[in-house]
């Protein structure tokens, strides 16, 4: 779900909510080591997304938020913020080449670098959590 959040419409943040969860508290936050990612510098996305992109000149960067039930891709374009809602049941997260993370939901999807510590470290610990915390599949019954 592609959404526009830079108004504080009570519609929108209910379907979110209900899609990923509520935001983690402030003990949960610190007990995780910290919910949200670095900046990170996408390099390519779905066609959807890259039209809202190329609408400014600036650097395309994007942050993700940990939720309960999944998370939140958010990111700017001239001056509004938008979101990618990924439940993670529809989560799809792979490592290509040497240095580039993709995320995906169905027919969206985000290919950001992770030349950094920092940014590995983030999706090492998103796949743990996502692992944690999947529904029970078929498989596995």
């Amino acid at each position: 779900m592609l959404v526009n959040v830079s108004y504080n419409d009570k519609a929108i943040t209910k379907k979110v909510d209900e899609a990923v969860g509520k935001p983690f508290t402030l003990k949960d936050r610190l007990n995780m080591g910290g919910i949200g990612s670095p900046k990170l510098i996408i390099t390519e996305t779905s066609v959807e997304i890259r039209n809202l992109l190329i609408l400014d000149n600036n650097r395309d960067t994007c942050n993700i938020e940990i939720r309960p039930k999944g998370i939140i891709v958010r990111f700017r374009s001239l001056l509004e913020t938008f979101a990618l809602v990924i439940p993670y049941y529809k989560l799809s997260i792979y490592k290509g080449q040497a240095s580039v993370y993709s995320v995906y939901r169905d027919h969206y999807f985000f290919k950001v670098e992770s030349d950094t510590k920092a940014v590995q470290k983030f999706f090492s610990r998103l796949l743990g959590y996502k692992a944690d915390n999947a529904p029970t599949s078929i498989e596995d019954l």
